[in-house]
């Protein structure tokens, strides 16, 4: 499906989130048979705009997740814009990966980090399990953004939190690109 008729489908949230990310995705520059894990799945808004420019991903969260923003239906929204068979779910612990080191080219972490319990754990777990030369994009909502989630949707919405603190030991490279909610952290592990 082609993605203007995947962000009218979907609707608004879809297409302001698409909008934001997209620019960013391209720049990333992935090549087309990229191994890609998406950290933590919730409305599956990361995994379907991967999928939409065509790349397989592995997504997934903490199956025990009870909280108002895990276990969405991102299945039937990755249904709708006909990628379903582009994604995989698996649930997993993004403090705890069931992965090998070094199996993805790339992980995205997108407004899931400020809700997992240990975010020193899951960047840690993330550098684990990328490959060398290997890239963590994490987006975090800005303050803005924090404030419209608060209003509109989640009023106990967590705090953003700064994932150059978990760089500290690891001190990965480190680009950072601003959107109008997002800020994203492109982090890549050296040799």
């Amino acid at each position: 499906m082609d993605k203007s008729d995947a962000k009218k489908l979907l609707g608004g949230e879809f297409s302001f989130f698409f909008d934001n990310i997209d620019p960013i995705i391209q720049e990333l520059k992935l090549e087309k048979n990229a191994k890609i894990l998406d950290v933590g799945t919730g409305e599956g808004k990361m995994a379907i705009t991967l999928a939409l420019k065509n790349y397989r991903v592995l997504t997934g969260e903490l199956e025990s997740d009870e909280s108002q923003y895990a276990k969405r239906d991102w299945l039937g929204s990755a249904k709708k814009a006909e990628v379903d068979h582009l994604i995989t779910y698996t649930p997993f612990n993004a403090e705890k990966m069931p992965f090998e080191n070094g199996s993805f080219d790339i992980v995205f972490i997108s407004g899931a980090l400020h809700h997992i319990k240990d975010g020193q754990a899951a960047f840690n777990e993330s550098v684990r399990v990328i490959k060398t030369n290997g890239k963590i994009c994490i987006f975090e909502p800005n303050l803005h953004a924090i404030g419209i989630i608060r209003g509109r949707k989640f009023p106990d919405h967590p705090d953003p939190v700064d994932p150059r603190d978990f760089n500290h030991v690891k001190k990965l490279s480190l680009e950072i690109k601003k959107t109008s909610f997002y800020d994203a952290y492109i982090f890549q592990k050296g040799v």
